[in-house]
């Protein structure tokens, strides 16, 4: 780790962090105010924040993608009062300059680089826990998960906590179900104005970015493999079929099947799919949806990407032992070769989306951010009813919450809508009046 003397209002401090290089601050600085114009949400709850100071003397740890748009959230944590640390959430989402300039300009320390190892990601981690935070902001539940597992002592002076993903979300309700969940948690996942706006739109546009980046291939007439219709499947096969895509999906859930069915993608198993797909992006958040069978079946040039949250969708492991070590034949390319086949795999099996390209535009970012930086808040500030903190659990965002982000990005996109008239209100609320 490095350490650097900054002066700020006038007082000289020590701030630990560890990033690539100090010296990109500056277009850090130009990214993350670049990303700011188009945040309009973030940008008005900052400033009732500056008010308020929901975070007043806590210490606040988040693991996240240490992106442009995330420098925006913690910036507003900050302005509400947080001693914000902030590490990555993924050895390679991390935009280098970004994390120097949140050193450098914002005095936020930051511990993520991008390509670090897996020892160099959860040492980052415990650097966070060390800090003995109040409340937490996850990624993914690594953050959580090791705090429950290797310092469970902290566990009673903790608020709680939010988790930004879907595989957090799943992990975190299987931690609560097996009684091992010690703190209460806000599933901003599972908020509206996340999952049907950054899922659906933030993904199926970016993960097509990051997939275009990496190969320059084209999608038009292309045979195009979704492995998983939740909202982040809906997103990407929308936008694959948008750019002239034969798109297939592949699930698990026959309910979810049936609406890919009708929104015209044909439907098959992912063993089928592979011998004639010509792309692949598994985003379940399930383990090794991509193995063995699927791999000795594929195409020559064959094209497979995970924009799941973890790299266990595509198992790599086996198609190493089958085709041994790949060749790196283009920045985020590893091309391996199986049987004269060539299987070429982007970002390491990693979230591409992030790793070859810039992650989820600025404009979706800002409601999920907003709904992050509200349902954080919400734990810090809301005891249960006796006035004790909140018990251990998952939570839901609170419906009002989730209809002001909405109101106010509506608003910000210069658009209105309709208000009931106090007829119209008594006649929902009546069951007297029908035909």
């Amino acid at each position: 780790m490095s350490r650097v003397s900054t002066l700020r209002h006038g007082n000289l401090y020590q701030m630990e962090y560890d990033i690539k290089d100090i010296n990109l601050a500056a277009e850090g600085k130009r990214r993350i105010e670049w990303a700011e114009r188009d945040m309009p949400v973030l940008r008005i709850i900052r400033k009732r924040f500056e008010k308020e100071q929901p975070f007043a003397g806590k210490t606040l740890a988040a693991v996240l993608h240490v992106t442009a748009e995330t420098a925006n959230l913690v910036r507003v944590l900050k302005a509400g009062g947080a001693n914000v640390f902030l590490s990555a959430s993924n050895p390679l989402s991390t935009q280098d300059d970004v994390a120097a300039a949140l050193v450098q300009e914002y005095g936020i320390p930051t511990f993520a680089i991008k390509g670090e190892s897996k020892e160099t990601f959860f040492k980052h981690i415990k650097t966070l826990i060390a800090q003995k935070p109040a409340l937490t902001m996850d990624d993914g539940a690594d953050l959580v998960s090791t705090i429950h597992q290797e310092h469970p002592e902290l566990l009673s002076s903790m608020l709680g906590g939010t988790e930004e993903t879907t595989t957090g979300v799943i992990r975190l309700r299987a931690m609560h179900k097996d009684g091992a969940l010690k703190m209460p948690i806000v599933a901003v996942n599972d908020a509206k104005t996340k999952n049907m706006f950054d899922n659906r739109y933030g993904t199926g546009q970016s993960t097509l970015d990051g997939i275009i980046r990496a190969t320059d291939v084209l999608l038009a007439g292309r045979t195009f493999v979704v492995a998983g219709y939740g909202w982040c499947g809906k997103g990407l096969a929308m936008r694959a079929k948008g750019m002239g895509a034969n798109v297939i999906v592949t699930e698990i859930d026959p309910v979810k099947a049936l609406e890919a069915a009708m929104d015209g993608f044909f439907v098959t198993t992912m063993e089928k799919a592979a011998a004639v797909g010509d792309i692949f992006c598994t985003v379940t958040g399930n383990i090794h949806v991509i193995g063995e069978k699927e791999f000795k079946v594929m195409k020559d040039g064959a094209i497979v990407c995970n924009s799941g949250h973890f790299d266990v969708e595509i198992d790599l492991e086996v198609l190493k032992k089958l085709a041994g070590e790949p060749t790196v034949v283009r920045e985020n390319v590893q091309e391996y070769v199986l049987g004269g086949k060539r299987i070429r795999v982007l970002a390491e099996g990693r979230l591409v989306n992030l790793a070859a390209a810039e992650g989820h535009p600025a404009s979706v970012m800002d409601m999920s951010f907003a709904t992050q930086a509200l349902g954080s808040a919400w734990m810090a500030t809301n005891p249960s009813a006796d006035g004790t903190p909140l018990a251990p659990g998952v939570y839901e965002i609170p419906l009002e919450m989730e209809q002001e982000i909405a109101a106010l990005k509506l608003s910000a996109m210069g658009m209105t809508i309709d208000t009931l008239s106090e007829e119209q209100q008594k006649y929902l609320a009546s069951w007297q009046e029908g035909t």
